[in-house]
């Protein structure tokens, strides 16, 4: 199981990603643009998804996952850290990176591996 320090971690390790607190939480930025959010307790993230990753998340895994108020109606999707497995977590952060990233960015993310 993941804790938010595992999320802060994996995050930061993005390229180009940085913290920042807004409206008085942890925020997770590539180049000024918003890719993850944690609670105040770290007990629960916003994650950027598409919608149709938002709605196979809330199908197979309704207790880990929810519809996070405001981001929601955009695909983003809301995961209940202490639940969600460390693997799946990485996934769902990188994939987040990689939708808000520049491509140039990405690519160059990509050939690096």
């Amino acid at each position: 199981m993941a804790s938010a320090e595992q999320v802060r971690e994996i995050a930061l390790a993005l390229p180009e990603a940085e913290e920042r607190e807004t409206w008085g939480r942890p925020t997770f930025r590539v180049r000024d643009r918003i890719f993850a959010m944690l609670s105040d307790d770290g007990a629960f993230a916003s994650v950027k998804a598409t919608k149709d990753e938002q709605t196979a998340l809330l199908a197979e895994e309704p207790e880990i996952f929810s519809f996070p108020a405001y981001v929601g109606r955009h695909g983003w999707i809301g995961v209940d850290v202490p639940r969600v497995d460390a693997d799946h977590l990485r996934e769902l952060l990188t994939e987040a990176w990689r939708l808000t990233a520049p491509k140039r960015l990405v690519r160059a993310q990509d050939t690096d591996r």
